[in-house]
């Protein structure tokens, strides 16, 4: 029985407690008590026994990229864990990998609440949460603190999702990544460069290839070739904004692109009004999340591994939940792929549940392995 499903989601929707962002504060200061547990006898047999409910191994699964290995394709996106609070516990519940953030180079608080809302209809959620976090320098020493003192290190790579601070003016942005990601680049294993969230005033002007061409310059300099940086774009651009993109992700040697991130389009949804405020839908501001985002997102996909010849690496993100959506995406070209609100709606055996279908999917289509289903045009 799956008793998240049954018994812990229709209580978390209920309206015992309406807002998403008091359920969300509760489970990440679960997860951060047992985080405070690593490395002791008691914690470390809790999470091997998530770890054996939630997980799922298979060779087939595995991915190599960027000199990383990942024990499978499905990673915890941005957003979730902002502050890095519990980094080593994500691999207990199933995850390949981990991006926390996002985080700014200044602490901030983020936008006013209420800013999370649920769609039960739509399997959907609207958030304009506006990089509330703790700043890059806390995200560090929390990262050094585990590995260095605790002495643990995690089994799947970790990601870094950087994004501009509020106070910093659009004209100085580089410089805002730039000192993000030196007090970060010896904890993260690949970085994203986050310019597509809608929820930070003017911050997806800078996916213009003028005003993306300084970051990732400033970046790349620093960087030395040493660790992958990707870029996150958002899914309302269009088609030529797109390819301009690509054209200065390949100008800059990026490791790849994230496809994509929240939508600001309010089309075809079953909701009509946010029961948390009594607005519609379409009055409340925010970066639109789940299934409905899911076919423009695999979109998006298919164009950038048609137009860079799958030769450049995409996470594939937005409306995944099966294992259906997640072949859709790899099938499309994502290499590796990202969930969030699927996990809200799914719970903790979302991951194995994905993993275990798509195993049969692979020898349905003759294939060994993972990397081959990346743009199959098979079955």
């Amino acid at each position: 029985m799956d008793i998240y499903k049954t018994l812990l989601r229709p209580l978390i929707f209920s309206n015992v407690q309406p807002d998403p962002e008091w359920w969300h504060h509760q489970t990440m200061q679960t997860l951060r008590a047992l985080e405070a547990t690593s490395g002791s006898p008691p914690g470390d047999w809790v999470k091997s026994q998530v770890a054996r409910i939630c997980g799922f191994q298979a060779r087939s699964l595995e991915v190599n990229l960027w000199g990383l290995r990942f024990p499978n394709p499905i990673g915890l996106a941005a957003g979730f864990d902002k502050n890095g609070e519990a980094s080593t516990i994500w691999p207990c519940l199933g995850f390949g990998f981990v991006e926390l953030g996002t985080v700014t180079y200044h602490p901030q608080p983020g936008n006013p609440r209420p800013r999370m809302f649920r769609l039960p209809a739509d399997l959907a959620a609207i958030n304009r949460m506006g990089f509330n976090n703790q700043g890059a320098e806390s995200l560090a020493q929390k990262l050094a603190f585990v590995k260095e003192k605790k002495g643990i290190h995690l089994s799947v790579p970790l990601g870094i999702n950087l994004g501009k601070s509020k106070i910093t003016p659009i004209e100085e942005a580089s410089g805002d990544y730039l000192a993000s990601f030196r007090l970060l680049k010896p904890w993260g294993d690949y970085f994203v460069v986050n310019v597509s969230s809608p929820n930070t005033p003017g911050l997806r002007s800078l996916q213009a290839a003028n005003q993306l061409a300084p970051i990732l310059d400033a970046l790349q300099q620093e960087n030395q070739g040493e660790k992958p940086i990707l870029v996150k774009i958002a899914p309302d651009l269009a088609w030529e904004d797109i390819a301009e993109i690509i054209a200065v992700v390949n100008q800059y040697q990026l490791a790849g692109i994230i496809a994509t991130n929240t939508t600001i389009s309010r089309d075809n949804l079953e909701t009509k009004t946010i029961n948390l405020t009594g607005k519609s839908v379409t009055e409340e501001a925010g970066g639109l999340s789940g299934a409905p985002l899911r076919q423009r997102s695999t979109e998006v996909i298919r164009f950038i591994y048609q137009q860079t010849g799958g030769k450049l690496p995409i996470i594939g993100t937005g409306g995944i939940f099966t294992a259906a959506d997640a072949w859709e995406k790899i099938t499309a070209g994502a290499t590796l792929l990202e969930a969030y609100t699927g996990l809200i709606y799914e719970g903790p055996l979302m991951v194995r549940n994905i993993l275990e279908g798509l195993v049969p999917k692979l020898e349905e289509n003759g294939l060994n392995s993972i990397t081959e289903a990346v743009g199959f045009s098979g079955k």
